[in-house]
């Protein structure tokens, strides 16, 4: 569950942002999350529907004062699920099934927003060891 993840260059990634209702516990959320993320991983894993990894990550609140080109207004309380895919079209497949809907569905009631949004991989590396 918190192993390293490879992907493999040609990888498809999408990332979804999840807006979280104002007060929403976040231990619901990352239960939510855990089953959801769970059922893709044991469904739609490797031959069965072309998931290859995926990452959760709860903002914590840093903005980059080096990284932003503007100042940004106020941000949300959010998560960003990033998942790494074989196609876009694999993806889709498994996200249309009931069984993932099921899941989504629950994450979907302590949210006021979701959008994912698709990219195709264009480089990657590792920093030298040395």
């Amino acid at each position: 569950m918190f192993e390293p993840v490879s992907i493999p260059f040609g990888a498809r990634m999408l990332i979804n942002t999840v807006r979280l209702k104002p007060g929403v516990n976040f231990d619901d959320v990352e239960m939510a999350l855990g089953e959801m993320c769970n059922v893709v991983k044991a469904t739609y894993g490797g031959d069965k529907g072309g998931f290859i990894a995926g990452q959760v990550f709860r903002f914590s609140g840093f903005v980059s004062d080096q990284g932003s080109l503007n100042t940004p207004g106020a941000v949300d309380d959010h998560v960003a699920i990033v998942t790494y895919w074989r196609s876009f079209e694999e993806h889709e497949k498994s996200h249309a099934d009931k069984i993932f809907n099921a899941k989504f569905a629950a994450l979907v009631q302590l949210c006021t927003d979701s959008q994912e949004l698709g990219y195709e991989m264009l480089w990657q590396g590792e920093s030298d060891p040395h």
